[in-house]
């Protein structure tokens, strides 16, 4: 029986060392195979790459040193996937605008994949919950039909799950879920991470649901009525794009890229009134000037409020909401600046690095709204303004968040007047990462202007 043991031991032990010698092997094959014209990047470890390497509570900070080391152009590993990153305006702008085709494509996101198919205002507050809510009821009135109360338990329910949904997406753990696919079939895994994904998805499905029980064909409410008249029209083309799994995505998809991104930016926007009273009043200057106090904004005004459209810009670009936008993957081969980058390679574009590029910007760490005006006072469109990113991946939704941030913030400031309570600190400027950037928790104190 002791032999058998120690016969055993020693097979196994053989057997282990040979799995791992061949992983060795397995893992410098993969990591040479893009060449010696591939772009640079730091030494990873083996099998893990440079993943451990990379700050997740700011991954652009990270790629923006990187750069620095290795130039505007170069490489990470995750695990054994090759990513290519750009830094800085001009590598950029290269790759949205100039080689748009080249990077049209989107990489794979497994656990993306596996779960398609599976009150009262007080003299201090933070602004969170009141910001979320009143953006939210802009997606919900155009998908929905209808708005929600504040306090309505679905809506805040609906809210907390896109905010937890947001902090597990941007962390380690959910990298490595689609980086190594075969893990998103470890069930207590794959939940750890999109647990708050199916909850959303169910609240979405139940609202489909209830739609399409009193949906009338002669009658469209909503996003949602238009998309089943369309699937109607196509029910028997197999092959059309309009089915009940790309409605469920698509209305998914107008919540979570129209709700955070314009309710983050304006929480930056009255987070730099506080911090920055002179621009305030300089606002409030023009609109009473412009709109005066009684009529509501509306975007006919934009033209002719040079300074507020600035410091919106302003925000917007200090704010660096999406520092690192979506991946892009090369449609085909190409080169840019001396490198060959293969077909299939993740690109990173760290829209962070053109919106803070010194090369550009006069005072890119500083909010400084005079980026945005010429020497007359007009405005100056910038082209390294890029935080909806470019080219043909450049964000749907742009004409509609340019519309919200215009006439929330001026509805704001036509109103109110923001101050820090005297109780207490300066608030800070350094950012929460979550996928966006967000301000840090901040209390205000308002003044009514009217």
């Amino acid at each position: 029986m002791a032999e058998f043991i120690s016969l055993l031991f020693s097979n196994v032990f053989l057997l282990g060392i040979t799995f791992i010698v061949c992983l060795f092997i397995l893992d410098f094959m993969k990591s040479r195979k893009n060449g010696s014209h591939f772009p640079p990047g730091p030494r990873g470890l083996p099998f893990l790459g440079n993943i451990l390497q990379v700050d997740y509570r700011n991954p652009a900070e990270t790629f923006y040193q990187l750069g620095k080391q290795f130039g505007n152009i170069f490489s990470v590993q995750f695990f054994w996937t090759k990513m290519v990153v750009l830094n800085g305006f001009k590598v950029n702008k290269e790759a949205l605008i100039n080689r748009s085709e080249d990077i049209a494509d989107r990489p794979r996101f497994p656990t993306y994949e596996k779960l398609g198919c599976a009150g009262e205002t007080k003299d201090q507050f933070d602004p969170t919950y009141l910001i979320n809510n009143a953006v939210s009821n802009v997606i919900c009135s155009i998908t929905f039909g209808d708005r929600f109360e504040y306090n309505d338990e679905k809506f805040l329910r609906l809210l907390a799950l896109f905010n937890a949904a947001l902090k597990a997406e941007s962390g380690l753990l959910a990298q490595i879920l689609n980086e190594i696919p075969f893990l998103n079939h470890i069930p207590w895994l794959f939940d750890r991470v999109m647990e708050p994904e199916y909850e959303l998805v169910a609240f979405l499905k139940e609202m489909i649901s209830e739609h399409q029980k009193t949906w009338d064909p002669n009658y469209t409410r909503d996003f949602i009525d238009a998309y089943l008249v369309e699937m109607e029209k196509v029910k028997e083309d197999g092959s059309s794009s309009f089915t009940e799994t790309n409605l469920l995505m698509t209305t998914y998809d107008l919540f979570s890229a129209g709700t955070e991104t314009t309710s983050t930016t304006l929480r930056w926007a009255v987070l730099f009134m506080l911090l920055y009273p002179d621009v305030q009043s300089k606002v409030q200057e023009e609109i009473d000037r412009v709109i005066g106090r009684e009529r509501k904004p509306t975007m006919g005004d934009v033209l002719q409020m040079p300074y507020t459209n600035a410091v919106i810009h302003e925000v917007q670009r200090c704010g660096d909401i999406i520092p690192l936008a979506l991946p892009h993957m090369t449609y085909r081969d190409m080169e840019m600046k001396g490198f060959l980058i293969p077909k299939g390679t993740t690109i990173i574009t760290n829209l962070s690095s053109v919106l803070k590029d010194q090369e550009v910007w006069e005072k890119p760490l500083q909010f400084y709204p005079k980026h945005f005006l010429d020497e007359n006072g007009k405005f100056a469109k910038q082209e390294a303004f890029i935080p909806f990113s470019a080219g043909k991946r450049s964000c749907l939704g742009e004409q509609l968040a340019r519309m919200e941030l215009f006439l929330f913030f001026t509805t704001f400031l036509q109103q109110l007047t923001f101050e820090i309570p005297s109780d207490q600190p300066r608030p800070r400027e350094d950012p929460i990462y979550a996928f966006t950037l967000s301000p840090q928790p901040y209390n205000i104190r308002v003044v009514s202007r009217v």
